[in-house]
């Protein structure tokens, strides 16, 4: 049953895709909508999100870590550090590759 969904699915997938292919000759003129920028928009408030979200998690694992034990506080600091940076590298990837699709 499961891999008749995936071949439907599969097949309906192939099939949709020249819907929204753009007419030969034709582009976002005048009147057309800029949509790389409202994805951008979009994208960027998710990544901002959601790292928001990941960064309050971590602070408060490590405040409950170290209020059990506040003998290993300074490791558990030193593992905040790190993993806030790299959550905070999704925002600034997801920058990064905004900067370079609208330009």
């Amino acid at each position: 049953m499961k891999t008749k969904l995936m071949l439907l699915a599969l097949v309906l997938l192939a099939l949709a895709s020249p819907i929204f292919a753009q007419a030969a000759g034709g582009s976002a003129g005048a009147g057309g909508t800029n949509w790389v920028a409202i994805t951008s928009g979009f994208s960027m408030a998710i990544a901002s999100g959601l790292c928001g979200l990941a960064q309050a998690k971590a602070a408060a694992a490590c405040a409950e870590g170290t209020g059990r034990n506040p003998g290993a506080a300074a490791s558990i600091r030193f593992a905040l550090i790190l993993s806030l940076a790299l959550i905070e590298s999704l925002a600034l990837y997801t920058l990064v590759i905004i900067i370079m699709k609208v330009k």
